[in-house]
């Protein structure tokens, strides 16, 4: 319990550190380390990612209660195909979990899912839940939660390059007219604003393939701590490192 207060203690004193006016919009976060963290612990892999389904809650909450309009988390990458079986069965299990029983709490807060990634890939049940959250949540606007899920950002570059081209192809969009704005309206991202703030748990100091158009002039915040210890805490000394920063996006 007096562990519980200390935490509490300094969640507050760094809350009022953070400046509110100056707040990144679109958070994004590599969520990494479950297995890392369950192997230290001699527990199967599938308990860290049940754990991490916790920190989920606990940062989906405290974005919006800060007021950031844009979350991304990295949920499931085109990579995580070649992982072992049953650790594939227990992510999309978790999936289908998590949905089922956050979406009436997310939809009562306002939260907008949307999804990141080619679902036609997920198994049945997952999918079915991803468009029923979608359609629940389609006219939220506090927070847009995105989802990255069977998502890689080379893959969504070449597929807006495709879909670009057919619209040139059908005369629907002049060569001529394609510009970066145009372009990002392509990317499943669409209209949204870049990340302002990315961070990666675990210690990994890579992007691995996420959103790597979206990222030219993102901050990077990196942290050692595994993404189930990840939590308001932690996320709030992210938010004030990126506000001591000078974000100059090229200029001087």
């Amino acid at each position: 319990m007096e562990s519980m207060a200390k935490n509490t203690d300094i969640e507050r004193k760094l809350i009022k550190e953070i400046d509110k006016t100056n707040l990144p919009n679109h958070i994004a976060i590599i969520m990494d380390g479950n297995g890392r963290w369950a192997k230290k612990r001699f527990l199967p892999r599938t308990a860290g990612h049940r754990e991490g389904v916790k920190r989920v809650r606990e940062i989906v909450k405290a974005c919006g209660d800060l007021g950031i309009k844009y979350l991304t988390l990295y949920a499931f990458s085109t990579e995580n195909w070649k992982r072992p079986k049953d650790e594939i069965d227990s992510l999309m299990k978790l999936l289908v979990e998590y949905l089922k029983k956050e979406l009436n709490t997310l939809h009562k807060n306002n939260v907008k899912i949307n999804i990141l990634g080619d679902l036609e890939k997920l198994p049945s049940l997952p999918k079915q839940e991803v468009f029923n959250a979608i359609e629940k949540t389609r006219n939220n606007n506090k927070l847009i939660l995105n989802i990255a899920l069977n998502y890689g950002g080379r893959d969504e570059i070449i597929r807006a390059i495709k879909l670009l081209a057919k619209n040139v192809k059908d005369n629907k969009i002049q060569l001529e007219d394609i510009n970066e704005e145009l372009f990002k309206e392509f990317l499943y991202t669409g209209s949204q604003p870049d990340p302002d703030l990315l961070i990666r748990t675990s210690g990994e100091l890579r992007i691995s393939n996420f959103l790597i158009y979206q990222i030219a002039y993102t901050e990077f915040y990196f942290t050692d701590i595994y993404w189930p210890q990840f939590t308001k805490e932690h996320l709030f000394k992210a938010i004030l490192d990126y506000q001591n920063r000078n974000r100059r996006f090229g200029g001087i």
